[in-house]
C-alpha cells in the first residue's frame, strides 16, 4: 500500500500533464473539433446551392479561423474538390496536372490529373453566406486591424449567424476599442432581429452614434410599417436625434473648409492688397507670381529627391518657403523696373502691360517644364488627418495652410508697421513728393514694395502646391478672387483684406451645396457688385490722404 506522502508526490506530476493537454488542445484544437471543422468543409463541394449556403453559415458559426482561406477561395471561385471522396483542395498548376493543397491544415496532398478534379460552383446566395462567414471569421482574427474592419462590417449585414458571431466576439474580446465596436454592431443587429424589448434597448445605446449604418438602420426601421408601435416612435426620435446632431458637425466642417478656403484667398489677396491697394497698380501678373511659387516648390521637391537621403525629405517645404519668395520677389522686382515704372498713373495700360507679361510667363513654364500638371507630395506630417467624430476627418494640410496664412498676415502687418521699410512705404503712398523731399527713395522704394508684394503671392503658391496639382494656369484659378477679395474688403486696407477673404471662402463655402460651384461664384460676384454699389470704397475705406488722391 503507498503512503499518503507518496500519494502527495504525484499530485504536481499529474497536474503538469493535465496543464500540458489544455494547452495542447488549445493550440491545435482537440480532435473532434478538427474532424467536425473537416465534416462541414467536406459537405462544400455536395448538395444545392442552398446546402452550400447553408454549409458556409455553420463553418461560420462553428468559428474556426483555419476556415478562412478556404472560404477566400470559394468565394473567388478557386476551390476544388477531389471526384474520388469530395474532399476541397487549393489547385495550382504542375505540368499537365494540378499539385493539390488542403486548404484547412495548408499541407500538401500529392498530384492529381485534370480530371481527377472539379471546381466547386457558386451562385450570388453562396458568395453572399459566404461573405458573411469570412466577416464572422475575420472578429477572431489575432489583428486588433482587422477584427475592427470586421466588427464595423458586420453591421452592414445583419443575420442571425452574424449576430451569434458577434456575441461570441464580445464575450472573447479583450480591446476595449473593438469591443465597443463590436457592441455597437451587435445593437444594430439586434435593431432588425431581436424582440421589441431587445430594439429599444439596442436604440438607446445607439442614439448618440454618427454612423452612417446606424442612421440608415433606424431610418429604415421608422419607415417600416410592421414595426412595433412604441419601437417605431423610439426609432424616429433617435433617426431625429442624430440628424440635428449631424448638422451641427456639417455646419462646422463648413465653416473649417469656408476658413480653409478664405486662407488660401488672403494668401493669393495679401500681394495684390500690396501692388494694388497701396501702390495702385493692376497687376494682372500677380497670378503668375503664384505659379512661380509653386513651381519653385516643385523644383525644390526634386532636388531634395534627387540628391539627398529620403529621412530628409519632410523638410523641403520649410526650404521652399524662402526660394519661393526669393524667386517670386526678384520676377516682381524685374517686371517693377522693366515695365510698370513707366506707367505708373495709366492704370489702362498698366492692367494691358502684366496682362501681356502674364502670358509671356505661362508659356515660359510651359517650355522648361512641359505643360502637364506636376504633383507635389504632401510631408508626411502633413499627410494624413485626425477624425473628429462619427467619421468627419480634419485634414492636417488643411490646418497647416490656415495656419501659415496667418503668420504671413501678421508677419506683413508687423513688417509694413514696425520697420524703417514699412514707414518708407507708408509716406511714398501718402504723399510721393514729401517722400522725396525727406530724403526717401520712392523708386527704390516701389521696386521694393513690388517685389514684397509679388514674394507673398510666392509663398501662396507653396501654400497652394499642398492641396493641388501645380500647373501653368495655377495662378489663373485665383487672380479674379483675389481682386474681389481686395475690392470688397477696401482698397489698400489688409484688416479689410483679412475679413474679405475669409467671408468670401465662408459664402462660397455654404453657397457650393445649394447652388454648385460656378453658380454659387456667380451669386458672389453679384452680391460683390450690389455691395460696391453701396460703398465704392469697400468694406473698410480708407482715410486721410491716400483716399483722397
Amino acid at each position: 500500500m503507498q503512503s499518503p506522502d507518496r500519494h502527495r508526490r504525484t499530485h504536481p506530476l499529474l497536474l503538469l500533464f493535465a496543464i500540458v493537454a489544455v494547452l495542447a488542445g488549445f493550440l491545435h484544437g482537440s480532435p473532434a473539433r478538427a474532424d467536425r471543422l473537416e465534416e462541414l468543409a467536406g459537405k462544400l463541394a455536395a448538395g444545392s446551392f442552398s446546402q452550400r449556403a447553408e454549409t458556409a453559415e455553420a463553418i461560420a458559426a462553428f468559428g474556426d479561423t483555419r476556415a478562412t482561406p478556404m472560404l477566400e477561395a470559394l468565394s473567388a471561385g478557386e476551390l476544388y474538390a477531389r471526384k474520388d471522396d469530395g474532399r476541397p483542395v487549393l489547385v495550382e498548376r504542375a505540368g499537365d496536372g494540378y499539385s493539390l493543397t488542403d486548404p484547412l491544415s495548408g499541407e500538401s496532398l500529392g498530384e492529381a490529373g485534370r480530371r481527377d478534379v472539379e471546381k466547386i460552383k457558386v451562385n450570388n446566395r453562396v458568395r453572399g453566406a459566404v461573405s458573411d462567414a469570412l466577416t464572422a471569421l475575420r472578429l477572431f482574427s489575432p489583428d486588433r486591424n482587422v477584427r475592427m474592419s470586421a466588427a464595423a462590417e458586420a453591421a452592414t449585414s445583419p443575420s442571425e449567424t452574424m449576430l451569434a458571431a458577434l456575441r461570441r466576439a464580445a464575450e472573447a474580446e479583450t480591446d476595449p476599442a473593438v469591443r465597443e465596436r463590436i457592441g455597437a454592431s451587435l445593437a444594430v443587429s439586434s435593431l432588425h432581429s431581436g424582440t421589441p424589448e431587445q430594439r429599444l434597448a439596442a436604440i438607446g445605446e445607439l442614439s448618440g452614434s454618427l454612423s452612417n449604418t446606424v442612421r440608415n438602420a433606424l431610418r429604415d426601421l421608422a419607415a417600416d410599417p410592421d414595426t412595433d408601435a412604441e419601437v417605431r416612435q423610439a426609432a424616429e426620435a433617435a433617426f431625429a436625434g442624430i440628424e440635428r446632431k449631424r448638422s451641427l458637425i456639417e455646419l462646422g466642417l463648413n465653416l473649417f473648409q469656408g476658413v480653409s478656403l478664405g486662407s488660401v484667398l488672403l494668401l493669393a489677396a495679401i500681394g495684390l492688397a500690396i501692388t494694388f491697394g497701396v501702390m495702385g497698380v493692376i497687376n494682372m501678373a500677380h497670378g503668375e507670381m503664384i505659379m512661380i511659387g509653386a513651381y519653385a516648390t516643385f523644383v525644390v521637391q526634386e532636388l531634395f529627391r534627387t540628391f539627398l537621403p529620403p529621412e530628409l525629405f519632410g523638410l523641403y517645404l520649410p526650404t521652399a518657403l524662402p526660394v519661393a519668395f526669393c524667386a517670386a520677389a526678384a520676377l516682381g522686382i524685374a517686371i517693377e523696373r522693366g515695365v510698370i515704372r513707366w506707367l505708373y498713373g495709366r492704370p489702362l495700360e498698366t492692367l494691358l502691360a502684366t496682362w501681356g507679361v502674364s502670358l509671356i510667363l505661362q508659356q515660359l513654364v510651359r517650355s522648361i517644364f512641359g505643360a502637364p500638371n506636376k504633383q507635389v507630395a504632401n510631408p508626411d506630417w502633413m499627410t494624413g488627418g485626425f477624425e473628429i467624430v462619427g467619421g468627419y476627418v480634419l485634414t492636417y494640410n488643411r490646418l497647416y495652410i490656415i495656419l501659415f496664412c496667418f503668420a504671413v498676415f501678421a508677419a506683413v502687418v508687423l513688417v509694413l508697421r514696425y520697420t524703417p521699410f514699412g514707414l518708407h512705404m507708408r509716406a511714398v503712398t501718402q504723399n510721393r513728393s514729401m517722400a522725396r523731399t525727406m530724403g526717401i527713395n520712392s523708386d527704390r522704394i516701389d521696386a521694393l514694395t513690388f517685389g514684397l508684394g509679388s514674394g507673398i503671392a510666392g509663398i501662396g503658391g507653396v501654400a497652394l502646391s499642398q492641396i493641388g496639382n501645380v500647373s501653368p494656369n495655377l495662378g489663373q484659378l485665383y487672380i479674379v478672387d483675389s481682386f474681389m477679395v481686395v475690392v470688397f474688403g477696401g482698397v489698400g486696407n489688409l484688416a479689410g483684406t483679412l475679413v474679405g477673404a475669409m467671408t468670401l471662402g465662408i459664402v462660397n463655402k455654404f453657397l457650393e451645396p445649394v447652388a454648385g460651384a460656378v453658380l454659387g461664384k456667380v451669386v458672389v460676384l453679384v452680391l460683390i457688385i450690389l455691395f460696391i454699389q453701396r460703398r465704392p470704397r469697400g468694406l473698410f475705406a480708407l482715410k486721410g490722404r491716400a483716399a483722397e488722391s
